[in-house]
């Protein structure tokens, strides 16, 4: 970790309350899913962003969600803790994703798709795993903001962008020029936050899952198959489908719910 992205980790303000709480009753082995409703529904806009992305195409709920009660119960508590993470840390940063040639648009976009993809494929089949998959896969691109920042700080724009064209690979690209990669200032912003181990665990180790602790490498594999999937202009292709699904046969994960996950994307 660089010196200049040290320090503007550090000088990040402290979460919230309301994300202190989430976690607290997410972490109590008693508690329900009503007590985590009971603390969303205390604050009305975490209630309308949580509700907003509930009701996003992209999860293909026929009929709408108007209650928080009711995303908890077909989401489950952990993927909504992601979406009210997402929420609340996003309003911790100033978004400016120009070094990397896209809009804050399409980086929400990009959070939401490869949620999206991580929740069709991953809520039924590895629902243990998604109270750290659904935040992971909402915020781990959240230290590009960072590295932009830097960026744009050092007058590094140009040499960035020729970096990308030229390693056509967008973390080899942030470690020549910055010296650092998203997954792992992502991860130890989180880990200053104090999530907990096994979140930053498999953010910063998604590029490379051999390296993440035994019980959070599934995980760590997961996103790193989405995060191929969906790449940083937010365009699911064949060649991203068709790499994703390389690395889904070497980890040995399940094929047949990645395409129906997939194809329900892509709808």
């Amino acid at each position: 970790m660089t010196e200049d992205i040290l320090k503007k980790i550090k000088q990040l303000p402290p979460l919230p309350e309301s994300a202190l709480q989430i976690e607290k009753v997410y972490k109590d082995p008693n508690s329900t899913f009503n007590d985590m409703a009971k603390i969303l529904e205390k604050d009305p806009l975490l209630t309308a962003d949580i509700l907003k992305a509930a009701n996003s195409p992209l999860y293909g709920f026929s009929r709408e969600i108007n209650a928080i009660s009711q995303a908890v119960g077909l989401f489950g508590m952990g993927t909504v803790r992601g979406f009210a993470l997402a929420s609340i840390v996003k309003k911790s940063f100033a978004l400016d994703l120009s070094p990397y040639g896209i809009t804050n648009e399409m980086f929400s976009e990009l959070s939401k798709k490869q949620h999206a993809l991580t929740t069709a494929w991953c809520l039924k089949r590895e629902n243990r795993l998604m109270g750290i998959l659904s935040p992971a896969a909402f915020l781990v691109e959240i230290g590009k903001v960072l590295i932009a920042q830097q960026i744009i700080t050092d007058k590094k724009e140009a040499e960035f962008k020729a970096a990308m064209q030229e390693l056509q690979d967008v973390e080899a690209a942030e470690k020549e020029i910055v010296g650092v990669d998203t997954p792992e200032v992502s991860a130890t912003i989180f880990a200053q936050w104090k999530f907990e181990e096994g979140l930053v665990d498999v953010i910063r180790n998604c590029q490379n899952p051999d390296a993440a602790k035994e019980e959070d490498k599934k995980a760590a594999q997961i996103l790193h198959v989405v995060r191929i999937t969906v790449p940083i202009n937010g365009i699911i292709t064949n060649e991203s489908i068709q790499a994703a699904k390389e690395l889904i046969e070497k980890y040995g994960l399940d094929m047949e719910s990645f395409d129906q996950a997939l194809e329900h994307i892509k709808s």
